[in-house]
């Protein structure tokens, strides 16, 4: 045999081939994803006269624009903030049990998301009512003297979409912590480091990328959430999400709708970049 025959094949051409396997993805993606987008682009910036931001400038300056982010930022921040409170030591613990513990506290995390969110945020209509079981727990633990709605509040809707969204905290917290060594934690002791000494400069930092993670996985889909806000707040206050479905679906008005749903483009393409590069100088710097 020659040494000829015996050479392998160019490694290039064998990567050429396998990218040929991504074609279709790339190619539905493009047709179902990214064509709309370039279509609301476009109806976004083009008037009358063709070319124009007027539509930015005339949503900018407007009071009620400003409210509507503040009310999309605040709700958010609230949602994400309580399942970061939540999800954090429930990471934790998930990583530290054992055996049968920990199979079912990840079936208890993963199973609920077999379940549309329509579903649940009906089911949080009933548990939010003023005889729903929150309300009567409050009252049963002498926090409240009477029975009160959480429905239609903002409480009730930051209590509903972090029901929903707290899968997406701890799912990537949890697989950070799962890979941190306990030893790490137990010879910071041998040293004489204090328990919050040892989880502020040990434990904390190594968990950072799963907490950015799971910050901007919530944070992302709170932003964007339009079927919650609808179904446990109603029309009585605006986020971005529902001002653009309630400007195309029932108001007709494409140019304010495409005008919202690029600001609120924006806004979750600038959280993904920011945890993106925050991720990566987190990991650089360790």
């Amino acid at each position: 045999m020659s040494a000829s025959a015996a050479t392998p094949a160019p490694a290039g051409g064998q990567k050429d081939r396998v990218a040929w396997l991504a074609v279709p993805a790339v190619g539905y993606l493009a047709i179902v994803y990214a064509l709309p987008l370039v279509f609301l682009l476009a109806r976004s910036v083009t008037g009358p006269e063709g070319f124009t931001l007027s539509l930015f400038i005339q949503f900018f300056s407007d009071p009620y624009s400003w409210r509507v982010i503040w009310n999309t930022l605040r709700i958010a921040l609230l949602t994400t903030l309580v399942c970061l409170v939540i999800g954090f030591p429930v990471a934790i613990a998930m990583a530290r049990a054992k055996g049968l513990m920990q199979v079912a506290l990840l079936v208890a995390i993963i199973l609920p998301l077999s379940i549309g969110v329509v579903v649940k945020a009906f089911a949080w209509q009933i548990v939010l009512r003023r005889d729903g079981v929150v309300s009567q727990f409050l009252v049963g633990t002498g926090i409240w003297s009477e029975p009160q709605r959480l429905l239609f509040t903002e409480s009730g809707l930051v209590l509903g979409a972090a029901n929903v969204f707290l899968p997406f905290m701890i799912l990537p917290i949890y697989s950070v912590v799962k890979l941190i060594d306990p030893r790490l934690s137990e010879a910071g002791a041998t040293l004489g480091a204090s328990p919050f000494y040892r989880f502020r400069r040990i434990f904390l930092p190594l968990t950072m990328p799963g907490l950015v993670s799971g910050i901007a996985f919530v944070f992302s889909m709170s932003v964007s959430m339009f079927v919650i806000p609808s179904l446990l707040i109603g029309d009585r206050f605006q986020m971005l999400a529902t001002l653009t479905g309630r400007s195309f679906l029932l108001m007709r008005n494409e140019a304010l709708g495409s005008t919202t749903a690029v600001v609120l483009l924006v806004l979750a393409v600038s959280i993904v970049v920011a945890s993106s590069w925050l991720a990566k100088r987190l990991g650089g710097s360790q």
